[in-house]
């Protein structure tokens, strides 16, 4: 053998011996890619053509009524973004929803399909009687005419004085503001390194202390590039009369500092010079010292990654457009731009169970011992719900691989917004079981159910609060909605009276204590539209032993009463509720029982507004936990946008709903309220977590069914000892070593949410 062939062979020899050891080493992280197809669709799953009559207002819908609108209307209408007072502007635009009746002929009767139309809320700010008209504009998408259902709706017109606050106002008391700072350059420069600190001014409503005001006190802060500026309170504030349509009428009413009014920034800086005023100088704060900064400390170099959820065949749920089925669930969803999510015509297999789920407000009072804190009661139905919910993002607000919904909607301009992947929907493993049973007396087996369930969920930052809204769908057929509240705090500057008010977080900082009201309309259809409200309860009754008459036994016994009359099936906040409270429906399940929906509430709600407060009555819907009435189209919200800035006069008072009507054998909705308490504690510095700070209420068929309705899951376990535990036709749990050994094929990231903001 030559020396050739030799290094030849020795050459092949060492090849093959690298090629085995390369197939060695890569055989355990060999992975497959899951699939993405989708699992076959459940017996009951439609597609959803039907629920398009509560589909939101596309984009071009929108650009269609604004044509029309301008076309129309007889008289010129600015952009919102550049409209001043004293103009007339579309305000904002959101589908109109059809009458109740229609909807059900349409749905369940095939009969004409109601007409898709809009409502155009128009601010008329250059007529001689300033006012807000509301418009019914349609049909679409080619509307031909509109009609003012503004006294249909409310009884009477509604005071331009009430309208929201649009973004072009809010610039320009800012700017009026600042204009205003410099008549105390002195004082500014000692208290807060002003101008070399930036200052950022934040709002407070309502706005002023009686019907026709509109006076708004506004917190000035330390405004942190990068972090909240809501914990860095300067301890100055500033009441800005901002009534007039003529912006050059503005006018500083009253400017607070450090305990002490003021009659404006001359009279304060004038104090300052003549050394009457007890100055607090605030530091700048540095970014090192920045207790506000949610940026995280850089993670080590090899920190491992957090799980991540995956559907290894594929997702078990459908979305088309914005209809959803999953299992024998199916919906309607869709974002009103003012009050958020909306839910409707919730189905279980073929049986609509609710016909509108929809939040209605959320409402925050604030307590403190400055004006600006001591005043606050946001409605947050007013500031825009919908609007503020912004992109999710993928693997924190949502997990990485749900599905994301984008939401069209158009306020505050002439033009329609995008709000990029402002749902997410997604099948969640809950982590418990939601049934099971291990068997060690009379025969050895074991049978469980995986608490898998569907949550469709949006997440509204409303100024410093950013709220979680869930709706949560599970498979033996009950509904879990519930809210969770994260974000920011809001802060006074801190002064010795402050801790009667909240908790010290900061060297200036008192996180002033609050409450959270999320109020809900929940308008349950339980085998059609005729329920009666039934109370049921428990007592102790006193009995003989019948084997032994000589001793007493106290055995628990049912109390049950059917809720006749509006005024017995409202339950103040503070009060006791049923603890099951149905609405139940004249048909029976195969038991002789009536089939019915649970009502089971989760809150600890702080107190009420007393009602002796002049502004109690437009947020009267607060009075109640839960609150059932008849179904009315004249009474189809809780509130409404104008309360926020008149709430001495509302246009909606729920209170008057409540009329001790009949409501047996009758449409009926519940309306219901859940919140919380918060005082505001050091470990809610930088940001308020959302364990512990999560309320809701659940929907649960109380005898609707002949059993539960999981029983037929393909997602069931059972199996027996000495059976084959490890065969995937008894255990489907025994699959997953199978199933779930591949990678998930994930989207890569990215984010547009700031696209559609136009500044700090």
């Amino acid at each position: 053998m030559n020396m050739k062939t030799l290094v030849i062979l020795l050459f092949l020899a060492l090849a093959t011996v690298f090629a085995l050891v390369c197939v060695l080493l890569t055989k355990k992280e060999k992975v497959t890619t899951c699939g993405c197809s989708e699992l076959p669709s459940s017996p009951e799953d439609t597609d959803g053509e039907e629920s398009n009559i509560f589909v939101d207002l596309t984009a071009e819908e929108m650009a269609q009524v604004v044509t029309y609108l301008k076309d129309n209307l007889g008289v010129p209408l600015q952009d919102a973004v550049r409209a001043e007072p004293a103009d007339n502007c579309i305000y904002y635009l959101d589908v109109f929803l059809p009458v109740k009746a229609d909807a059900l002929g349409f749905l369940d009767h095939s009969r004409a399909r109601p007409p898709r139309q809009a409502l155009a809320v128009v601010f008329f700010g250059g007529q001689p009687d300033p006012n807000v008209t509301e418009f019914l504009v349609g049909p679409l998408p080619n509307p031909t005419y509109h009609r003012d259902i503004t006294l249909r709706k409310f009884g009477r017109k509604v005071p331009y004085h009430s309208r929201p606050v649009t973004e072009k106002e809010y610039r320009d008391i800012d700017s009026f503001i600042f204009r205003e700072l410099s008549k105390a350059p002195a004082f500014l420069k000692e208290c807060c390194e002003y101008p070399e600190s930036e200052l950022a001014t934040l709002t407070t409503a309502p706005r002023g202390l009686e019907s026709g005001d509109r006076a708004t006190w506004f917190v000035l802060f330390q405004n942190i590039f990068g972090s909240g500026y809501y914990i860095h309170p300067v301890g100055l504030e500033i009441l800005v009369d901002h009534s007039s349509l003529n912006r050059s009428q503005w006018e500083v009413k009253n400017v607070f500092y450090n305990g002490q009014y003021y009659q404006g920034l001359a009279q304060l800086e004038k104090d300052y010079n003549d050394r009457l005023v007890k100055e607090i100088r605030v530091k700048r704060v540095q970014p090192e010292n920045n207790f506000a900064s949610m940026k995280p400390p850089t993670p080590p170099p090899l920190a491992p990654a957090g799980p991540v959820q995956f559907e290894p065949e594929g997702k078990r749920y459908s979305v088309t457009g914005s209809h959803v089925v999953y299992q024998s669930w199916s919906f309607a969803f869709g974002m009103n731009v003012n009050t958020g999510p909306r839910l409707f015509d919730i189905r279980f297999g073929k049986e609509r169970i609710v016909y509108e789920l929809s939040l209605q407000e959320a409402l925050a009072i604030y307590g403190s011992d400055c004006p600006g804190g001591m005043t606050t009661r946001y409605m947050d139905g007013s500031l825009g719900i919908g609007k503020f919910s912004f992109e999710l993002v993928r693997g924190v607000d949502c997990p990485y691989a749900a599905t994301y919904v984008d939401r069209h909607y158009l306020i505050d301009s002439d033009t329609p917004k995008l709000n990029r992947n402002s749902f997410c929907i997604f099948e969640h493993d809950m982590g418990v079981p939601l049934r099971r049973h291990f068997s060690n007396m009379g025969s050895f087996y074991y049978g469980g159910l995986a608490k898998y369930a569907l949550v469709l969920r949006a997440i509204s930052t409303l100024i410093n609060y950013d709220y979680v809204w869930d709706f949560v769908f599970y498979q033996n057929g009950a509904i879990e909605v519930k809210v969770h509240a994260t974000g920011y705090i809001s802060s006074s500057f801190f002064t010795g009276k402050g801790k009667a008010y909240g908790n010290r977080v900061g060297e200036h900082t008192l996180g002033t204590m609050h409450t959270h009201l999320i109020n809900y309309k929940v308008d349950l259809d339980i085998e059609g539209t005729k329920n009666s409200l039934v109370a049921l309860d428990m007592a102790f009754e006193t009995v003989q032993a019948p084997w032994s008459p000589e001793h007493q036994i106290q055995r628990p016994v049912l109390t049950s009463q059917v809720l006749d009359k509006e005024e017995k099936a409202a339950f103040p906040l503070d009060g006791k509720v049923p603890r099951y409270l149905h609405f139940a429906s004249s048909q029976e399940n195969q038991w002789g029982h009536q089939r019915s929906y649970r009502i089971q509430i989760a809150s600890f709600a702080g107190e009420h507004l007393p009602e002796t407060s002049t502004m109690e009555k437009s947020i009267s819907w607060g009075r109640y936990k839960v609150a059932v009435t008849r179904q009315k189209e004249e009474e189809l919200t809780s509130t409404c946008i104008y309360n926020q800035n008149d709430p001495w006069d509302p246009l909606v008072a729920f209170a008057d709903f409540i009329d001790n009507e009949t409501i047996t054998g009758e449409d009926l909705v519940a309306w219901i309220s859940v919140g919380f308490l918060h005082v505001p504690h050091a470990e809610d510095i930088p940001n308020t977590a959302t364990v512990g700070n999560g309320v809701g209420f659940f929907l649960r068929p109380y005898n609707y069914f002949g059993v539960d309705p999981s029983v037929k899951s393909l997602d069931s376990i059972y199996f027996t000892a000495g059976r084959d535990v490890d065969k995937c036709d008894l255990n489907r749990a025994a699959c997953l070593a199978k199933t779930a050994s591949c990678s998930p094929s994930l989207p890569s990231f990215a984010y547009t949410g700031f696209q559609n903001l136009t500044g700090p």
